[in-house]
């Protein structure tokens, strides 16, 4: 193992650390006042630097349009060549050059002001030219980069990509943005799978006998639905029990008859059930714990649906 290179790594992470440290010293209202005027908008937020500056730029429009504030990227030199239409007069402009001086940069941002857009400039220069020209200013603080030649976009690139997460999380929680909102963005990630609720999965073919029914029509019905189970209900439609497939071999285990019972005489009273809002993970959870298959889903003690632990592993949920 060569120290020397290990030494090298902590050290440059050392750095970047520095530099997130003097940027959290320098956040001030500005930083207020930008969210502000994000939540202001009505238009969507636009994404727009050079280079180093352009590929994190491109991150936050990300991070931003997923939790909740539409963003988009606008690369500076394509928007010379007229991509600036993509640019509406209600939408707000974040620039990011660290110089504050980037020329692809600087050639549109007189031609957005004079449309009326506000700018945001996040620079690591305070009297740069952008600075100058920016509504609100969002100063990087840093002094140094990690490379050995404080040359390539290191710490300031680092200090931009945590500005602009501030900002997201600023925004999520003004917003009230919740996991569910963040599920209808992440529809086929693992993420939002994470945030699948019980209704999006729970089957309402269901399987319903009620207490009178006679034991060999609730099994017919068991076999027809091919889940293993029966749902129980009382002369109101709520629900008052389950009939699984344990339940009949302990039944019959015990000598009794089924020829001559009713659902009543063989179901669990009072079965565990989920809420159609709860998340797939809770219905897991209280599968696991009670060591259950099938679950009923009820809401105000009516049944709604019913979830089998193969629809929870199917869902891709876990």
């Amino acid at each position: 193992m060569d120290a020397q290179i290990i030494d090298i790594g902590k050290q440059t992470i050392e750095e970047e650390i520095k530099a997130l440290k003097k940027l959290k010293e320098s956040l001030d209202e500005s930083f207020e006042k930008a969210v502000k005027l994000i939540l202001q908008t009505e238009g969507k937020v636009v994404i727009t630097g050079m280079g180093k500056s352009g590929l994190i730029g491109k991150k936050i429009a990300a991070t931003l349009s997923s939790t909740g504030t539409p963003s988009f990227f606008l690369h500076p030199a394509e928007a010379l060549h007229g991509d600036l239409g993509m640019v509406e007069k209600k939408d707000l402009v974040i620039a990011i050059s660290n110089s504050g001086e980037t020329p692809e940069l600087m050639a549109i941002i007189p031609i957005l002001k004079r449309w009326g857009n506000k700018i945001i400039g996040i620079t690591n220069k305070k009297e740069s030219s952008l600075a100058k020209e920016s509504d609100v200013v969002l100063y990087l603080n840093v002094d140094k980069e990690a490379c050995p030649l404080n040359l390539a976009p290191t710490s300031s690139s680092t200090a931009t990509l945590v500005l602009g997460d501030a900002l997201a999380v600023a925004l999520l929680k003004m917003r009230n943005f919740k996991s569910e909102d963040f599920a209808m963005f992440h529809p086929g990630g693992s993420l939002g799978k994470k945030l699948m609720k019980v209704n999006q999965i729970m089957r309402k073919d269901l399987p319903i006998v009620n207490q009178n029914t006679p034991l060999k029509e609730a099994v017919l019905v068991m076999s027809e639905k091919g889940l293993g189970a029966t749902l129980v209900v009382d002369e109101e439609g709520n629900i008052s029990g389950i009939i699984t497939d344990g339940d009949l071999r302990r039944f019959i285990n015990k000598g009794k008859s089924i020829d001559t019972s009713f659902a009543k005489d063989v179901m669990t009273e009072n079965p565990k059930t989920a809420n159609p809002d709860w998340l797939v993970l809770q219905a897991l959870e209280l599968m696991e714990k009670y060591n259950i298959t099938v679950l009923p889903v009820v809401e105000d003690k009516k049944p709604v649906g019913i979830i089998h632990i193969h629809d929870i592993l199917k869902s891709g949920a876990v």
